[in-house]
């Protein structure tokens, strides 16, 4: 499985209503950090296939559901779990570092 683009209009089904917990990945087409690790994401969302979801939600695109996790600055990753937020961090890191904090999240 791979990475699901989610939308203002589908965060509540995909996210908020998954029966995974869902690692959602706020980004832009513009953003180099976001773009270093979307191929992280893409790997972490195939090794945990059906422990897991993956979720970008393109922030131009989406201001909405941005704004309403009070996203500043991106990439900001969140984790949920049960619809509920139980984890977040902002900002690049390596595919080791974003395994742990899965981990250790779910």
């Amino acid at each position: 499985m791979s990475t699901v683009a989610v939308t203002d209009a589908t965060f509540d089904d995909e996210v908020k209503n998954a029966d995974v917990p869902v690692v959602v990945d706020f980004w832009a087409e513009w953003c180099g950090p976001c773009k270093q690790i979307g191929p992280a994401l893409e790997e972490l969302a195939a090794e945990y296939d059906g422990k897991i979801k993956v979720a970008k939600v393109d922030v131009d695109q989406n201001p909405d559901t941005a704004a309403a996790m009070g996203v500043r600055g991106i990439p900001a990753l969140f984790i949920f779990k049960d619809g509920q937020v139980v984890s977040n961090r902002a900002g690049a890191a390596p595919k080791a570092a974003l395994k742990g904090w899965i981990d250790e999240s779910i």
